[in-house]
């Protein structure tokens, strides 16, 4: 167990924080506006596992359930929806607010505005958000999806009216593919969540799109917590949570941790450096956490977490396995929670942490006892069928 997991605490440089304000609580709001406008929004459940947090040691363990977003098993389809109506909204000349779902999927706005195709790479959840967004607005989508992908998410993003493949390259190279494609398409758009330099106005759209979520949970949760817990592929997600709570507790933020798959820990990796550049993870970067299995950081990002992301995890397989076992059959009294491999990776992670005495002094140094009140998001359900019976009712590792 104690060899499950990596960390760094962060000692990198601070920067002029300059892209904090991409994910400020105005903006979040106004995301969340356009969100509310669909007729498929709800707030997901935020779950108490109060005995859990008793057996872990801690004051309060509060968990973010996507699995019931939008019917779709997963919170990708914050960013992939917002964004394509901020660059509608853009093309025609309009506040995003001025574009309720009524009015994006009507048919004048669909005539204004013409035919567009949505180029994309994911593993499967935020593709699929794409496609659906597309498809529900009456524009077309063409997904690439890196080798490991399963068909089961394969055919989920085709039953979303797109164009899907499954390609013979990684994650990253999948995401240069989509950019290259779009480049030859007339009104082809990358819809992407990770930023490079010249590509960051559409990423920062998705990252205020997932503010969504943080901003259902901190209302949800009643209180400042004391600790949040996020997972990081390219860093968007993390970059969103962590800059909503920053600019919300602007003078008592909490301790952020970000937790990533070992196999694809760029940003982990960025921290044990320690000069605050960007690294890179290449190659196959094989994991069970397939949303994790990103390479190259969000540059906008990657600014947002050096500045107040606390500590860095890399996580092995087994920690996901773990989180995903101890959601799914938690102690009695509480409510199970049908979490992801990818989704279930921060629990795992806390619940490493806490239970092995191998990392003590991480957990003193991160103030984790029994007063700690900790967030988490669990970003997916099962989202592959077969491979989660697999691994939670088979016993298997994958």
């Amino acid at each position: 167990m104690e060899n499950d997991l990596k960390w760094s605490m962060n000692h990198m440089p601070a920067t002029e924080d300059k892209n904090l304000s991409v994910m400020s609580v105005t903006e979040v709001q106004k995301a969340r506006t356009f969100h509310k406008s669909f007729p498929q929004y709800s707030v997901t459940p935020l779950v108490n596992l109060e005995k859990m947090a008793a057996y872990l040691g801690l004051g309060k363990v509060m968990v973010k359930d996507e699995s019931y977003r939008f019917g779709l098993n997963a919170f990708k389809v914050l960013g992939g929806s917002y964004a394509v109506a901020r660059y509608i909204a853009d093309e025609t000349g309009r506040d995003v607010s001025e574009l309720p779902y009524n009015v994006l999927t009507s048919a004048k706005l669909q005539q204004e505005f013409g035919q567009a195709t949505f180029f994309s790479a994911t593993d499967g959840n935020h593709g699929r958000g794409v496609a659906w967004s597309a498809n529900k607005l009456g524009q077309k989508s063409v997904i690439f999806m890196p080798k490991g992908s399963t068909l089961t998410r394969l055919n989920n993003i085709k039953a979303e009216g797109a164009t899907a493949t499954i390609e013979t390259v990684n994650y990253d190279e999948c995401v240069r593919m989509a950019a290259a494609a779009a480049a030859k398409t007339k009104h082809g758009v990358v819809v992407q969540d990770t930023a490079w330099e010249g590509y960051e106005k559409i990423p920062s759209w998705i990252m205020q799109g997932y503010g969504t979520m943080a901003n259902e949970a901190d209302e949800q949760f009643a209180e400042r917590p004391t600790h949040v817990f996020v997972q990081a592929g390219v860093g968007s997600l993390a970059g969103a949570v962590v800059g909503y709570f920053a600019n919300r507790y602007k003078d008592n933020p909490p301790t952020m941790i970000v937790v990533e798959a070992d196999a694809a820990a760029c940003l982990y990796k960025g921290a044990v450096a320690g000069d605050g550049d960007i690294r890179i993870v290449d190659g196959d970067m094989e994991t069970i956490m397939a949303g994790l299995a990103c390479g190259e950081p969000n540059i906008t990002s990657w600014d947002i977490l050096k500045n107040h992301v606390k500590c860095f995890i890399a996580a092995k397989d087994p920690v996901a396995v773990r989180g995903m076992r101890m959601l799914a059959a938690p102690c009695k009294g509480d409510s199970p929670i049908t979490s992801g491999e990818s989704g279930a990776a921060p629990f795992g992670a806390l619940a490493t942490l806490m239970k092995n005495e191998a990392f003590k002094e991480l957990r003193s140094t991160l103030g984790l006892d029994k007063n700690s009140k900790v967030l988490l998001f669990s970003t997916e359900g099962d989202t592959d069928p077969e491979r989660y019976k697999n691994i939670v009712w088979d016993g298997k590792e994958k």
